[in-house]
């Protein structure tokens, strides 16, 4: 897939966040710049009807939200959205305004919102589900269907700015908000949009959502260890991420700031195995992704990695960036945000680009945390300590999803 088989390139002109890092774009750059991580124990409690309580690593949002995405919008929302709905609309809406697009007549006419999750209204669903079941009330909540809708937080944005272009969600696991900008890009590529919303959400830090993750027995009890030996499983974290895509002469046209380019995109599918990763998948959304941007030669690039701290995904990722750069393989630094921000699922990608994009901008690396040592299947240039200053002059960023679902992107730093 192109990203500009029309000509057309294709930038970065708003960023916007939200997870257990900060509330802003610049807050959670900042926190993961300086090692600040964000996974601690919490403690889940189903309630009267459910099992016992259990406590296990996660990264939570901090404090309030609602409230001061209220006091922009002017109104109250709370209410009425689910948790994953609430994090996207706040990421949108930092997005936008850093754009400088709110109220802008192209929302209108020529803009489109692409969002990813993995999973829908789980709060909304879980409560509404202990209440049916548990305490055998039949009444629902009149908008519990609107609050658990998987295109809930793209309607959301959608009705809130204005925007009356192509407007939906993508899902597909931990790839879903890489697709999700994969897809924006690809609108404005073909002409039929001149900016795209794009990013995902993800609140899945429930009692019985998490039970099912720990059924894979994937999930870590300690933290998360991205490339470490000792490395036990990845942790699950909540929050929401938004960037701004737009053509670059649109973009001039109205003096945006320009904060990258995306400059390559790979997509793959593995056919292999529902959990399991394949190194030939892997391989292929990345040299895709490097082929289209020129970069699989050349200049060293800042790798943001899919990351987990499980042991399969880290191993086959390491083999993955040795078979695509060979004997170049560890001339490029390696991150991994998961490590300070868990595993947002669907949004995962679009907060790691953000992080990636402003370590470009100040040209220094984040540190990987919790790091015990090294083991000789990840074989890598890691990042671990502390920030690193780099020169490189571009991003790839991985997503290997569940079901054999990968992205790989390529952001350039603007004026590389």
């Amino acid at each position: 897939m192109g990203v500009g088989a029309s000509g057309r390139r294709i930038v970065v002109t708003g960023l916007g966040a939200v997870c257990a890092l900060g509330h802003t774009a610049k807050d959670v750059w900042a926190a993961a710049r300086d090692g600040a991580g964000a996974i601690a124990p919490h403690t889940f409690d189903p309630g009267p009807h459910g099992p016992p309580a259990h406590t296990t690593p996660a990264a939570l949002v901090d404090g309030e939200v609602t409230g001061p995405l209220e006091a922009a919008l002017g109104r109250r929302v709370g209410n009425s959205l689910d948790p994953f709905t609430v994090f996207a609309l706040t990421a949108a809406h930092e997005a936008l305004a850093q754009a400088g697009l709110i109220g802008e007549p192209v929302l209108e006419r020529r803009a489109a919102v692409v969002l990813g999750h993995g999973f829908a209204g789980i709060h909304t669903m879980e409560h509404a589900y202990e209440r049916f079941y548990g305490q055998r009330i039949a009444r629902m909540h009149p908008l519990s269907v609107p609050k658990v809708m998987v295109s809930a937080p793209v309607s959301a944005v959608a009705m809130e700015f204005g925007v009356r272009g192509p407007v939906f969600a993508v899902s597909s696991a931990c790839s879903s908000s890489g697709h999700a900008i994969a897809q924006g890009a690809a609108f404005i590529a073909s002409g039929a949009a001149d900016v795209a919303l794009v990013g995902g959400s993800e609140a899945i830090a429930t009692p019985g959502c998490l039970r099912g993750w720990e059924g894979l027995q994937a999930m870590s009890p300690t933290t998360c260890r991205p490339f470490s030996a000792g490395r036990d499983g990845m942790v699950i974290g909540e929050g929401g991420a938004a960037l701004v895509l737009e053509g670059l002469e649109h973009a001039e046209k109205r003096g945006a700031p320009i904060l990258g380019e995306l400059a390559g995109v790979g997509l793959s599918s593995d056919a292999f195995h529902w959990t399991q990763p394949s190194l030939e998948g892997a391989v292929s959304a990345m040299t895709a992704a490097c082929e289209q941007a020129g970069t699989l030669e050349g200049s060293p690039l800042l790798i943001s990695t899919h990351g987990t701290g499980t042991p399969l995904n880290d191993k086959n990722e390491a083999a993955a960036i040795h078979a695509v750069f060979g004997a170049r393989a560890k001339d490029h630094p390696v991150i991994a945000t998961k490590s300070a921000h868990g595993h947002l699922i669907g949004a995962a990608t679009a907060v790691q680009g953000i992080i990636g994009l402003m370590a470009l901008a100040e040209r220094l690396a984040p540190p990987i945390l919790n790091w015990l040592g090294p083991d000789p299947d990840c074989d890598l240039d890691l990042v671990v300590g502390e920030a690193r200053p780099i020169e490189a002059g571009a991003l790839l960023l991985n997503a290997f999803a569940f079901g054999g679902l990968n992205t790989s992107l390529v952001f350039k730093r603007w004026g590389a």
